[in-house]
């Protein structure tokens, strides 16, 4: 039997059953878990430089961009972890949450960019192959 009620009343009817906590709360999680991604690839690129030593004409340079991208996402990490635990339903709550989230967001913005160059600057060696004498 179809419905007599309109569009616009259905949707604030589905918008009223959004738990916006929830919400905020999975999307830290999920964020989270792309930082950890990144987090364990710039671990795996630190290795890769480390083993090339400082002979490599890039070595400084990616050891510091690398450094710098780690700081920061441990620093967008703690942010997401202490977003999850605030209820976003409280209004005290709402405008430092989004000052946070707002941080965080160029924290990784800034991340992203930094493993753009980390890439162009071209982390190659893994240990699979000797060096050469």
């Amino acid at each position: 039997m179809p419905s007599t009620r309109g569009r616009a009343e259905l949707q604030q009817e589905r918008a009223g059953l959004i738990n916006m906590n929830q919400y905020a709360t999975k999307k830290s999680v999920a964020e989270s878990m792309l930082d950890v991604a990144l987090l364990m690839a710039n671990a795996s690129q630190l290795k890769a430089v480390l083993e090339q030593g400082p002979d490599f004409k890039y070595y400084i340079t990616l050891v510091v961009l690398i450094g710098v991208s780690l700081l920061f996402q441990v620093i967008a990490g703690a942010l997401f972890i202490l977003m999850a635990r605030k209820d976003i339903n409280e209004a005290a709550n709402q405008r430092r949450l989004d000052v946070i989230n707002n941080v965080a967001t160029g924290l990784v913005f800034i991340t992203v960019v930094i493993n753009i160059f980390i890439t162009a600057f071209g982390v190659q060696k893994t240990g699979l192959y000797p060096k050469p004498k």
